[in-house]
């Protein structure tokens, strides 16, 4: 059993102590001392036991004694219970009697609030008067709480009707008829409200407590328009005139206030201002600009977060924009009010003056407004514009030529630039008008300008070819009469500078408006105008020659007749009038200039030579051959004197030209006519596009070669080589030999 084994395990261990204590002899005197100490141990130890066991049982003896109170307690409580049940099975008879009580209490606290409202009601017609005055006086905020207390009062007689028989619409009616006045003065306290609200940008800077006091009305009221829906949801009653949405009203009133600020700012039409439009269009800039600020920076304070006033505002201004945008849009717009339109709407709107101000933001961020029109009509416009722009230029143009025209035929010269050169104002004219239309199209965008510089070009090439056709009518016109018209040299010459100046203002103008990767689309066209303007200056340079040889015609034609040899000063008079229509040639521009003394300098040549081919006379003798021919090379050297003091500075070698007379001379001055031959074939070698008829007419001129020697000298030449100078221009092949010796006549 548990206490043996206890018993086995105490002996255990105490044997196993005993065998500790006497662990060396020495240890056995003191058996006696041990044996005292573990008899004092033992005891001290049973008394503790002792003590315990004591303890446990007094706690027992205390919780049975509480155990037997709460025994009797429960009997009592059960017998308790048994009395209540019978009690209350008694009184219920008594309770269903009370009902009538209960009633009579709503009763009477209905008559109560009937009572209550009975004061109110007395009352109505006064307080009505009392706020229709607060109105008037402009104290709002007073006369919308008393407002509120009539709607109180009416809306909760309403309502109690309303429970006590919502089908009584006669009881209803004579409410709402006995609170009619009210509905009138809350629709006069709301015009006093819009009235605020349409001027709540000039209100707020002036009063700013009044538009804040509005827009705690319009609260008030929608705290109201909630309260009587949520009512609704649960009883299905909501009083007349509810909800009244006066925060909804007033962001109409402001909409349609931001659209008739803008409708409002076009003060004048085309009839009466043609700058109506840049008009209209900065007006509503500044006022737009001014009221967003006004908005941003006071209206804002007025009004609670939650209305977002700042915002809806930009809205309704962008949207009212738009609209009056597309409505121009629509209209029948001159081309340079599309320029105006287009410039407002693409760049104005969004630039630092208005919409991009940094005033404005970070509210405004311009990148994310809307277009105020759409891409489709900005192209309509743009097409417009083109198309307009077109018959535009090509009427001032045409018009420009006309005025030109007129003055081709004045009797003063023409104006002279800086540098002495003699021009009109067309060239200007043209490209002041072309750079206007550029500079415009510029503040539009880019693709635009590049558009109207095709354009422009475009225009101008056909218009070149018109300027061709004048020049060719003024040339024909004047050779009908000469005398007229009297400056008609000094304006061929204009004529020729202008093509000089229309080359350079054309290379500048692509310059300056086009973008270099579009230089290939133009380059053709470019070509054009160059080739035509070549034609213009070329045409009008040889009708100038033209001029002079016309004046030089009798001159010319004494050369090599009797007359010439006995002594005639033809040449001299011919050098003069060179020189003297050089004079006025001076005033032609570098390029044109060089060509023309060149080709003055050749075609006095060939007129010289063309004189010597007419055979107009035959040598006599040797006396008069050596006269001759030292006439010739004198006057060879006159030309070439001439011809060298005009090309000055130029650098031409044109002596060669010259060359040519003195080597016919040089056939003609021979004195062997043996050595003839020798001399023609030299002369032949050197210009091989002497003719057989050429060197038949110059053998007659010399006048002792008979037929037969004729017939051989131009049989044996047509085997001989030809050396010409590389640098010869064929000159003989434009002389003509007349077949008949009809000039034998003019001797």
């Amino acid at each position: 059993s548990a206490m043996e084994e206890t018993d086995r395990e105490a002996v255990a261990t105490a044997v196993q102590r005993v065998a500790g204590m006497l662990q060396r002899p020495d240890q056995l005197d003191k058996v006696e001392q041990y044996r005292r100490r573990e008899a004092r141990k033992k005891a001290s130890v049973e008394a503790r036991l002792k003590a315990a066991i004591q303890s446990q049982l007094d706690g027992v003896r205390t919780g049975l004694s509480q155990l037997h109170n709460a025994l009797s307690d429960v009997k009592d409580i059960q017998q308790s219970l048994i009395d209540v049940n019978k009690d209350w099975r008694q009184s219920i008879n008594t309770i269903e009697n009370l009902k009538d009580v209960k009633d009579a209490v709503v009763q009477h606290s209905q008559l109560a609030a009937a009572v209550e409202n009975l004061k109110n009601i007395f009352s109505v017609p006064e307080i009505v008067r009392e706020t229709h005055d607060l109105i008037e006086r402009g104290e709002l905020l007073q006369a919308h709480r008393k407002l509120m207390d009539l709607e109180c009062s009416r809306d909760n007689l309403m309502y109690e009707q309303y429970r006590m028989d919502s089908k009584n619409t006669h009881d209803m009616n004579l409410i709402h008829t006995y609170f009619g006045d009210m509905q009138k003065l809350s629709e006069e306290l709301a015009k006093q409200l819009w009235m605020v609200v349409q001027r709540s940008l000039v209100t707020v800077r002036r009063d700013p407590t009044l538009l804040v006091s509005v827009v705690r009305i319009i609260e008030r009221e929608e705290k109201i328009d909630r309260r009587m829906l949520d009512r609704k949801k649960q009883t299905g009653f909501i009083p007349p005139g509810r909800p009244k949405m006066w925060k909804e009203k007033m962001f109409n009133i402001l909409e349609r206030t931001v659209s008739t600020r803008i409708e409002g700012t076009q003060a004048d039409t085309r009839e009466s201002d043609k700058m109506w439009l840049v008009r209209h269009l900065e007006i509503i800039r500044k006022y737009v600009l001014d009221d967003l600020l006004v908005a941003k920076t006071l209206l804002d304070q007025c009004f609670p977060p939650h209305y977002d006033i700042f915002n809806r505002l930009l809205n309704m201004y962008h949207q009212a924009l738009a609209t009056r945008m597309q409505e121009l849009a629509a209209e029948d717009l001159e081309a340079n009010e599309i320029v105006s339109l287009l410039t407002w709407v693409l760049n104005t709107y969004t630039s630092a003056e208005m919409m991009g101000n940094s005033e404005l933001s970070p509210e405004v961020d311009v990148n994310s407004l809307d277009a105020l029109i759409s891409q489709n009509v900005v192209d309509q416009l743009l097409s417009k514009y083109m198309s307009t722009l077109t018959s535009n230029i090509i009427g001032w143009l045409r018009k420009a030529l006309e005025t030109d025209k007129k003055d081709w035929i004045k009797e003063t010269e023409p104006e002279a630039d800086q540098d002495g050169y003699y021009q009109t104002t067309l060239p200007a004219i043209v490209f002041q008008m072309f750079e206007q239309n550029l500079q415009v199209a510029a503040q539009i965008n880019e693709d635009l300008k590049t558009k109207v510089l095709i354009l422009c070009l475009q225009q101008m090439n056909s218009f070149l070819t018109r300027y061709k056709d004048e020049a060719q009518l003024y040339k024909e016109d004047h050779l009908k009469n000469r005398q007229y018209p009297q400056c008609y040299v000094q304006y061929m010459i204009a004529v020729i500078n202008n093509c000089q100046t229309f080359k350079e203002s054309i290379i500048s103008l692509k310059r300056k408006y086009l973008k270099s990767d579009m230089e290939d689309t133009l380059s053709i066209s470019h070509a054009n105008m160059d080739a035509t303007l070549d034609i213009i200056a070329k045409e009008g340079c040889s009708s100038l020659l033209d001029e002079v040889f016309m004046d030089l015609e009798p001159h010319l034609n004494e050369l090599m007749t009797k007359k010439w040899l006995m002594g005639s000063n033809a040449v001299g008079t011919i050098c003069v009038t060179v020189e003297d229509y050089f004079n006025d040639f001076a005033k032609i521009k570098k390029p044109y200039k060089k060509t023309m003394t060149l080709e003055a300098h050749r075609r006095v040549v060939v007129e010289y030579i063309r004189a010597i081919m007419l055979k107009r006379i035959s040598f006599k003798n040797a006396e008069e051959r050596k006269e001759g021919a030292e006439r010739m090379i004198k006057e060879a050297e006159q030309f070439r004197f001439l011809f060298k003091k005009l090309a000055a500075g130029s650098g031409e070698d044109t002596e060669g030209l010259c060359d040519i007379i003195e080597a016919i001379a040089e056939v003609i001055k021979l004195t062997d006519p043996s050595l003839l031959y020798l001399e023609v074939s030299t002369l032949v070698s050197k210009y091989p596009d002497i003719r057989d008829d050429h060197i038949a007419a110059l053998l007659t001129v010399r006048g002792d070669a008979s037929r037969d020697m004729k017939q051989t000298i131009i049989e044996t030449l047509d085997q001989g080589p030809s050396q010409p100078n590389p640098n010869y221009v064929p000159i003989f092949k434009e002389i003509t030999v007349p077949t008949l010796t009809v000039p034998k006549l003019l001797k």
